[in-house]
């Protein structure tokens, strides 16, 4: 006797014949598109025009970076102006939120950044004498350092201590270097670009067949070793539906670009603020208090006293960065050193402040982007401020087309007065001594003439193994020529934040759910 089909098999056969008719009609059941609220059209459909928008994400933190919330402080002198500079009056700012290297660069870094030079442009001797650091910065009329100038930057051993004898110049460079070899890897591990590229291009011997993230982006034409990732699920689509072997920037794939910290954003990191609030927000339902009265001095503070210590206090008394106690005095006696440091120290040595960033305080001072006027403080804007700005743009030949530099670098071009002419927000391209030595300013400096400062001094921020306490302050302040070097300045590279300041796992602005004001009035 044939047997009775059940009732299980009857539902799964209709669910089954449900599902098959749905699919090929498009149904509910099919991936639902996303619309533009402006027009209605789908995103990323052929037949729409396969428009693609990226679904809000937020930005990652670059190799080596570490993410600071930004927020108000209180920029300049914490203390009394000992050295009678007053070159950091006290100002109120607000630096918005950034990234920022967890530590100095290191030596190793920096030997990475030659070998990459030395097998790129292997032909030019020119490139590498540029970019080698002035070992030579060791040495003194009447102290024996001369084991430094051969060992520091290459033996082992110093590795991971800060690089020294490196000029604002080389530090700029290091920087575009640096996010070049950053955004190449991540396309090459997209798939974007072909693997093994990197040493092909190294072998070229030239800039030209180098990536540069610029030339990416607004000619790609020119980078060789383009490719599309074979799995046509997660590739990027053009017009026509087909797989992309270009990434723009609006993918939210490539990083921006590593730089050199502002004046601002370095000093508002090496406070770590962050740590004086009682209530960090952990969600929308709690927030911190907006607490910015605090006058710690120096970056390793956790309360207003400047002490670091836990319930049993047992770290009073211990050194918690690389600096001079006093004259003659680096590292303390022998059996007990108080530092543990006679020159630069390891980069991660010493307690890092509440972002998370070690020595700002100490081992060596730092690089900024800014360029050095004693009273930037009195003219800068309070939101980001920055003195240093040259407004660059692209430069294209006579056929409209953009080239690359011996470098491999995107040409650029100075932007003139008379493009700006007509601006409301600015109005000349070079704007480094704005507001500063003119009528409008109402002070006047023979710079570079009857002083020292000039348009190509940077500013150096927070001390070294050879200063005295004062200097660790992050507010205080000094400058040295972009193109001169000392064994006691290196950098750390810093990143601009895309979105939300409070990180990816806030959104922006207050948040009230279905809640909503009511605009009844009570009769």
């Amino acid at each position: 006797m044939q047997k009775l089909i059940s009732s299980k098999n009857i539902i799964a056969l209709f669910l089954f014949s449900f599902l098959f008719v749905s699919c090929k009609n498009g149904s509910i059941f099919s991936k639902k598109k996303d619309k533009s609220t402006a027009t209605g059209w789908n995103y990323d459909d052929k037949n729409y025009g396969s428009f693609h928008v990226v679904k809000g994400k937020g930005q990652k933190a670059g190799p080596g970076l570490i993410f600071v919330q930004g927020g108000t402080f209180t920029m300049g002198a914490r203390e009394e102006d000992v050295m009678g500079d007053w070159n950091n009056i006290p100002r109120r700012v607000t630096v918005n939120s950034f990234y920022i290297d967890e530590t100095e660069v290191a030596n190793v870094h920096y030997r990475e950044y030659l070998y990459w030079l030395g097998n790129t442009f292997d032909g030019d001797t020119m490139v590498m004498r540029r970019a080698l650091p002035d070992t030579l910065v060791w040495r003194s009329e009447l102290a024996y350092n001369e084991p430094y100038v051969e060992y520091y930057f290459r033996y082992p051993a110093y590795n991971y201590y800060p690089v020294v004898g490196v000029t604002w110049q080389q530090a700029h460079d290091f920087s575009i270097w640096r996010t070049d070899r950053v955004n190449e890897g991540i396309l090459i591990d997209q798939n974007y670009l072909k693997k093994g590229s990197p040493l092909s291009a190294m072998k070229q011997g030239g800039g030209e067949q180098t990536f540069n993230t610029d030339t990416y982006l607004m000619n790609p034409e020119l980078i060789n070793n383009k490719t599309a990732p074979k799995s046509k699920k997660s590739a990027l689509k053009d017009v026509s539906g087909r797989t992309r072997k270009v990434v723009t920037f609006e993918d939210g794939i490539l990083l921006p670009g590593y730089r050199l910290p502002t004046e601002a954003e370095w000093e508002y990191a090496a406070y770590g603020l962050i740590n004086q609030n009682p209530n960090p927000r952990k969600s929308e339902k709690k927030r911190g208090e907006e607490l910015y009265a605090n006058q710690q001095i120096y970056s390793w503070s956790q309360n207003v006293n400047g002490l670091r210590d836990n319930r049993r206090g047992s770290w009073q008394g211990q050194f918690l960065a690389n600096f001079k106690r006093g004259n003659g005095d680096n590292m303390g006696v022998a059996g007990g050193l108080n530092d543990r440091a006679a020159i630069p120290g390891p980069t991660k040595s010493f307690y890092p402040n509440a972002y998370g960033a070690y020595n700002m305080s100490g081992n060596v001072s730092e690089w900024v982007g800014d360029v050095y006027r004693p009273l930037t403080s009195t003219d800068e804007d309070d939101f980001n401020p920055y003195r240093g700005n040259k407004f660059e743009k692209f430069f294209k030949n006579a056929d409209g087309e953009y080239e690359r530099d011996t470098l491999g670098r995107l040409k650029k071009v100075d932007v003139t007065d008379s493009e700006s002419v007509n601006r409301r927000n600015y109005q000349k391209g070079n704007v480094i001594n704005f507001l500063d030595g003119d009528s409008a300013s109402g002070v006047s400096y023979g710079y570079g003439i009857s002083t020292l400062i000039s348009d190509k001094s940077r500013v150096v921020k927070g001390g070294s193994w050879n200063d005295m306490p004062y200097w660790l302050a992050p507010g205080s302040r000094r400058y040295l020529e972009e193109d001169q070097a000392s064994s006691t300045i290196g950098f750390r590279n810093a990143m601009t934040r895309l979105g939300s300041p409070e990180g990816n796992s806030f959104k922006e602005g207050n948040l009230f759910g279905k809640r909503k004001q009511n605009t009844r009035k009570k009769r």
